[in-house]
């Protein structure tokens, strides 16, 4: 091969086949798929649009078995009935002039029990991942070993069918076949573990069985291509020498092309972190004559023509190109035109692009989205050090600030440091630098490993800010002024503080707790609105009328009625506000005490709550406000008949005096404050709360101070369906998606569909106190926070009701005609026996059933500061405050006597828009 390939040249593989250049677009997970696997039409095009000049498209990886899903909206080529929907990206990639190839996997010990239906992994040895909450798999039998082997040659098969031009066997990022090869999560001890030798007759059995496949069902232009990652930090772990034994065998076999997995073409070794020499200049230094001939792929930090040709220059023969190709479809005519690029996209481009929405929420595509509001903030040059508290340890890091952006993020390693916080750390550093701002989302399963880097980094800006403002003879005792302050940082605090930046005003965002998000991160189930376009698309037929009377009705009469106007006028305009922000609620789905399907969530069916907050974070970093967290409003400075601003303590003790025209107080509700729950509500003394515990009623004793009454402080409501020993929510969507409510006799007992407060009352009334949400795999499929709660392990499955009703200790015979009973009512569309209206959707007779035992907590405080229709607090005579506004949990009177499920995230987005609004017109007039 050549020593100075070129780029954009043609380039021939070993079996003869010839690539018009020598760049790929690399396999990227899109979360794309439908909920089975199977491929959408959004798919399709996004690779359509970027074939044409490159010379192959690495189609992301399919899994081969439905236990092998490593992420969710994964495709796959587990049955012959994906073969059609993979054929339409062939079609698409070819009929464009590119080689399309299929990348297979499967995910093994590190596929997510949520993702695979709550089954338990399966992997070489029962050990699990070195992550936060990962399951322990179930080992592999002899047997069972020899059937994966086969369903990888039948995903080969089907790929040939779809008309691919070949396949890229996924031996990397620790997935099964990587697993079987490492000697850490590989302990067998028989053929297929124990010695380097057996642990790598995995991966080359896989390989065989491709050969096998294309040589019986494709012609010889076939391509197949292995893909590898050179090096493990665990140990024991894979080490490169490893990686080269592995790789001269395969090479012995015959491969079209070995890519290696590298976050960084050119990374050096991560094990020994003292020589800097790049792995690709070892492997081309070690590698034997045989290996030599196989051509390799590199991938990793390639943007421009420069970061492509380097890569050549060190060995590689084929480039993989990644979020490149994602932030620019044509980039293959861009470097051929020696266009100088920047990896990052414009925020209103997602169309244009033609990048699917889910691709646009994952983080591969979100931390690409820049922090463009960094622009204006004036950092002092330098590294920063800030400590980290790890579960059992202190780490250092240290940030490096340039004068308008992060430039970099280390983390001091010490010999008692774990993998498992490197791990996280890399991904959560990786997120922080693209998108110039520690307001990024926490990295799953390593959330306070991701809060306490995300803690750091702001701390040392803060203190950069500091110095420079120093440096320029400015003082730190002198007050800063905003337009408007708002307090509170969950849905309503977010929403009103950028609709108050999009109305010019300049914004802070003060939060007490150390993270974003309030209550609203924990919300489930959705956003009631009416009208929406929607209902519309869905064929739903529903008014605001209707909306009004159920929203009352449930109340029990008892809600401030021109609130309760507003918020259902503008409940539909907020649903669209929120997708203009790409933040799109389009599934819909139905709670207790509503007659028509009016929730709104997002398309793949997750809970609501971390969807709005992650998209809302998003715009947030997109515009020029500032955020404060760890830090208490002390009191809201009032004088001469008008808001003054606020006064604030932060975590290092400092006083600040912050000027504004305009506070917005969105500070929840006291649902985590058990003194002030029982002196309105004796009764609830002892219920577990599902709240946050920053819900304490702090802003409604601030506004208070300053005059504000209060409405409907006895008006608490206690959510029927929580998981009580970690007083976690069970979304009312499982029940909205057609689950019923079972006692201990095994028996229903009441309408799972009424309002939160009889449903609880009669939860309450039972002997035992608790019940069951008993559901099936239908309703599973279709509630994807079932996922999460098989996951956190709160649900008791089985493959029978008579196995279910066993493990229950539950009366079988009672249990079995209460389903069957339910299964008529059903099937009739008539549940005389409990008068349910709305969810009959489909019989529960689908295995595996499942169950959760749940009981009543406080959930939801109605009452709060007194609101007009504009926002404004008021005062015990009814009487403005002037510059003073609150939204959310924190006001009282729209819900009356009782919350409709749903209602309180309209609730935060009708009214933060408003007050966000309505505060900016105030400060600016």
């Amino acid at each position: 091969m050549s020593q100075n390939p070129q780029l954009l040249s043609p380039f021939t593989l070993p079996n003869g086949t010839v690539l018009k250049n020598r760049v790929l677009m690399a396999p990227m997970t899109t979360c794309t798929g439908f909920y089975d696997g199977t491929v959408t039409s959004e798919l399709v095009e996004y690779y359509r649009a970027r074939a044409g000049s490159i010379g192959t498209v690495i189609v992301e990886c399919c899994f081969i078995d439905d236990k092998g899903l490593a992420f969710p909206g994964a495709i796959g080529i587990d049955n012959d009935g994906k073969i059609d929907g993979l054929a339409k990206i062939a079609r698409a990639v070819k009929s464009q002039g590119s080689k399309a190839v299929l990348q297979i996997y499967h995910g093994g010990r590190m596929s997510e029990p949520k993702l695979i239906g709550g089954q338990t992994p399966v992997a070489p040895s029962a050990l699990a991942a070195p992550r936060d909450g990962a399951a322990t798999p179930v080992a592999l039998t002899a047997e069972e070993v020899e059937d994966m082997i086969t369903k990888f040659g039948e995903g080969v098969r089907r790929a040939i069918e779809a008309g691919f031009d070949g396949v890229e066997i996924h031996g990397a990022n620790t997935y099964l076949i990587q697993q079987f090869f490492s000697p850490n999560s590989n302990q067998r001890d028989d053929k297929w573990g124990g010695s380097r030798e057996n642990r790598a007759r995995f991966p080359l059995a896989i390989l065989d069985i491709t050969h096998r496949m294309a040589q019986k069902y494709a012609d010889s232009s076939f391509i197949i291509g292995y893909r590898f990652s050179p090096e493990e930090l665990e140990v024991p772990g894979i080490r490169f020498a490893d990686t080269l034994y592995l790789l001269e065998q395969l090479a012995a076999r015959g491969l079209d092309y070995l890519h290696f997995s590298l976050g960084y073409s050119l990374r050096p070794s991560i094990i020994d972190t003292t020589d800097p020499t790049p792995l690709i200049d070892k492997y081309v230094a070690m590698r034997s004559d045989t290996l030599a001939k196989i051509p390799v792929m590199g991938v990793g930090g390639i943007v421009n023509k420069a970061d492509a040709e380097l890569a050549l220059e060190h060995g590689y023969d084929m480039l993989a190109i990644g979020k490149a190709c994602i932030a620019y479809p044509d980039w293959t005519d861009r470097i051929a035109r020696d266009q100088n690029l920047e990896l990052f996209i414009d925020s209103t481009h997602r169309e244009a692009l033609t990048i699917p929405e889910p691709l646009w929420r994952f983080s591969l595509v979100d931390a690409m989205i820049r922090d463009i509001s960094m622009t204006s903030k004036k950092f002092k040059a330098g590294v920063f050090q800030e400590k980290v508290q790890n579960v059992t340890n202190e780490l250092a890091i240290s940030v490096s600030l340039e004068t308008d952006r992060i430039a970099d993020i280390t983390l001091q390693t010490g010999d008692d440091i774990d993998v498992e916080f490197t791990t996280s750390f890399d991904i959560i550093r990786s997120r922080i630098l693209d998108a110039n701002s520690p307001h990024v989302d926490a990295v799953t399963g390593a959330t306070e490993q991701s809060e306490a880097v995300k803690k750091a980094v702001s701390k040392a800006m803060a203190k950069s800010c500091k110095a420079q403002l120093l440096e320029e003879g400015g003082s730190l005792t002198e007050p800063q002024s905003y337009d408007v302050v708002v307090v509170g940082s969950g849905g309503a605090g977010l929403a009103a503080a950028i609709q108050a930046c999009d109305e010019g005003a300049k914004v802070l965002i003060v939060e007490k707790m150390s993270t974003i998000g309030g209550n609203t991160i924990k919300a489930s189930v959705g956003m009631n609105a009416a009208e929406t376009r929607f209902q519309k698309l869905k064929g739903i037929v529903d008014s605001k009328a209707l909306f009004y009377q159920e929203t009352l009705k449930g109340g029990q009469f008892k809600n401030n009625t021109a609130l309760l106007k507003e918020f259902v006028e503008h409940a539909p305009q907020a649903i669209e506000w929120l997708a203009e922000r790409n933040i799109e609620l389009s599934d819909i789905t139905i709670t207790g005490g509503m007659s028509i399907d009016r929730t709104h969530r997002p398309a793949d069916c997750s809970a609501v709550g971390g969807f709005l907050i992650s998209g809302l974070v998003k715009n947030l970093n997109q515009r020029n406000i500032d955020v404060m967290l760890d830090t208490s409003v002390t009191e809201i400075r009032y004088a001469d008949g008008a808001v003054q601003g606020v006064e604030l303590l932060n975590d290092d003790n400092e006083i600040l005096t912050i000027n504004a025209k305009s506070v917005i107080v969105a500070t929840g509700g006291f649902s985590a404050n058990s003194e002030m729950v029982v002196k309105y509500r004796p009764e609830l003394d002892g219920f577990v709360t599902t709240n946050h515990k920053g819900a304490t009623g702090g802003g409604i004793a601030m506004l208070q101070k300053i005059g504000a009454g209060t409405v409907d402080m006895g008006q608490i409501q206690i959510h029927p369906t929580v998981e009580q020993t970690t007083s976690y929510l069970i979304s009312e969507a499982i029940r909205g998606g057609g689950a019923i409510l079972v006692s201990q006799a095994g028996k229903r007992f009441f309408n799972e569909m009424e309002t939160r407060d009889k449903v609880s009352a009669n939860i309450i009334g039972l002997p035992e106190k608790f019940a069951y949400v008993i559901f099936d795999e239908q309703i599973r499929m279709k509630n994807k926070a079932a996922d999460e709660y098989i996951a956190r392990g709160f649900v008791i499955s089985a493959d029978s009701p008579r196995e279910l009703a066993a493990k229950l200790e539950m009366d079988h015979h009672a249990f079995l005609a209460t389903l069957e009973s339910y299964n008529v009512a059903v099937e009739k569309q008539d549940d005389s026996e409990f008068g349910r209206k709305t969810a009959l959707r489909q019989p529960i007779h689908e295995g595996p059933f499942y169950a959760i035992r749940i009981a009543p907590g406080v959930h939801h405080t109605m009452g709060g500061v007194m609101i007009n229709t504009d926002t404004c607090v008021l005062d015990l005579q009814e009487q403005v405050i002037h510059g003073a506004y609150a939204a959310g949990e924190v006001a009282g009177g729209l819900h009356g006597a009782n919350r409709i499920g749903g209602n309180a995230v309209a609730d935060i987005i009708i009214f933060g828009i408003l007050a966000g609004r309505n505060a900016a017109k105030h400060a600016m007039r």
